[in-house]
């Protein structure tokens, strides 16, 4: 990402219309998510503690938790992502990307990079959608999806949790206050 940093920012600047240099800045923030992750990373071991009673050995060991289900906004298309995407991917888990309709661009573009960085293909996986509704509830109700982490509004917030107890999927959720749409006529 910091190698392709211009082009990058050029393709968040024109698909969002973010100010170059803003675009910019969030490229370099984005990649940061990628370096610190892939860093922790090594660090995901297990714990030993004594139980209780004194008598046994408590062994803990941390797992992928299986597909991830990620869901972004449209202001920060790359931070989103990076931020929803480097832990999953430093945790041992494949992901499902499913960024706002309006800038599926840098997701794409953010993909294809990670593939020539050496990602096996299937790993991230970017899905857009015109009924994006139907498309996130098939997702959330498949067996192998197990979490589901979603930025965005309260109002959609709210539906997904719904869908997403069907199937006891763990959630992060990041809601926003429900924008107010005024109409000029």
């Amino acid at each position: 990402m910091v190698a392709r940093r211009e082009m990058l920012a050029r393709l968040i600047s024109l698909e969002n219309g973010k100010a170059l240099p803003d675009a910019r800045g969030e490229v370099a923030y984005a990649a940061e998510f990628f370096r610190w992750f892939s860093e922790e990373a090594v660090r995901i071991n297990g714990d030993f503690s004594l139980a209780p009673s004194g008598n046994n050995r408590i062994m803990v060991q941390y797992q992928p938790i299986g597909v991830s289900v990620l869901i972004t906004p449209w202001n920060f298309p790359a931070a989103m992502a990076t931020r929803k995407i480097a832990p999953a991917l430093a945790a041992g888990c494949t992901v499902v990307l499913k960024p706002a309709t309006e800038t599926p661009l840098t997701a794409y573009a953010m993909a294809v990079l990670m593939e020539e960085a050496g990602l096996p293909k299937g790993v991230v996986n970017v899905v857009t959608s015109s009924k994006t509704g139907k498309l996130i509830s098939a997702m959330l109700h498949h067996p192998k999806v197990r979490k589901l982490s979603f930025t965005g509004s309260t109002q959609v917030g709210r539906i997904l949790l719904r869908e997403a107890a069907d199937q006891v999927i763990n959630c992060s959720m990041e809601p926003g206050r429900q924008r107010a749409i005024r109409r000029v006529r």
